[in-house]
């Protein structure tokens, strides 16, 4: 899943050529398989992916369009430049695609399919499902969505990116950051220094990940009706009180955690706030539309 706070609106870009940077593209689903008790991952396919999205890895975020009941395509305006999104926001109400972020899983170098990874909230209860998690349970090869996502493989949506300076990586994340944080460890180099600390909803959500990073993975079940994030945000602290300078950390999942160990890190441990990335995912209690509106009203003050 990938961040509320990254999501590609035209509008707030501050580069000029939008339609050079991002691209609107349909695509359709080839695999629907459920790979643990809490994820399904979703596998994109078709002609217009293969030629216009490029994922930079990492926590390469994107957004992805549904179609509202009934639909058998989401309505978007096709044209991505600066006008796209008051564009979106004109079109009524009961028709216009729902606009979820998500983080890409991993992207084949020859097809060009792309992995999305969805968490079913509603199934554990830290979370009510919406309407992304309940497509995604149900959906079918051959459903299509819409994408908004990079053209270029280097692009601003992705918020992992360590100095080179960075003698060692941290990484905290709930379920929802899970696909990030595979994505990061099998893109760091050889022999990194990483310490992670991964909290989910069950154990079989617990996964093997590929890397060739010098990783220690501490993986984390949330006890049944605990807050999300609680558990992973206590094991950091207490496992580090302390932290080297020139150490790196990202912070990914729900906003209480995410906003819990940024705090511990820049403000009791010291850390300079430039070696911290910390993405909001989801809110406890919020759905996407609140939080947009929320940005919205106070990008304008």
């Amino acid at each position: 899943m990938a961040a509320t706070d990254t999501t590609i609106e035209a509008g707030t870009e501050a580069e000029a050529d939008l339609g050079a940077q991002y691209r609107i593209v349909e695509a359709v689903v080839t695999r629907a398989v459920r790979i643990s008790p809490s994820l399904m991952r979703i596998t994109f396919g078709g002609e217009q992916l293969r030629e216009g999205l490029r994922s930079g890895g990492r926590d390469q975020s994107l957004t992805i369009f549904f179609p509202r009941p009934g639909e058998d395509i989401p309505l978007v305006p096709l044209e991505f430049d600066e006008g796209w999104y008051g564009r979106w926001r004109a079109l009524p109400l009961g028709r216009r695609a729902i606009m979820r972020s998500y983080t890409v899983r991993s992207q084949d170098p020859v097809s060009r399919e792309l992995d999305v990874d969805f968490v079913l909230h509603g199934e554990h209860g830290s979370a009510p499902s919406g309407p992304a998690a309940a497509w995604a349970a149900d959906a079918a090869p051959g459903d299509r969505v819409m994408l908004l996502g990079p053209a270029l493989a280097a692009n601003r949506s992705i918020a992992f990116l360590p100095p080179p300076d960075a003698t060692r990586i941290i990484l905290a994340a709930d379920e929802t950051a899970l696909p990030a944080v595979g994505g990061i460890l099998e893109a760091l180099p050889a022999g990194t220094p990483v310490q992670a600390w991964v909290e989910v909803p069950d154990v079989g959500d617990l996964q093997q990940i590929a890397t060739a990073a010098d990783a220690e993975v501490a993986w984390l079940v949330r006890q049944p009706g605990g807050r999300p994030g609680t558990a992973v945000a206590e094991a950091v602290r207490a496992a580090m009180p302390d932290v080297d300078d020139l150490a790196y950390v990202w912070i990914a999942g729900e906003a209480g955690l995410v906003r819990t160990l940024r705090r511990h890190f820049v403000r009791d441990l010291g850390l300079d706030r430039s070696r911290v990335a910390f993405t909001g995912y989801w809110r406890l209690g919020a759905t996407e539309e609140q939080l947009r509106t929320e940005r919205e009203a106070g990008a304008g003050r």
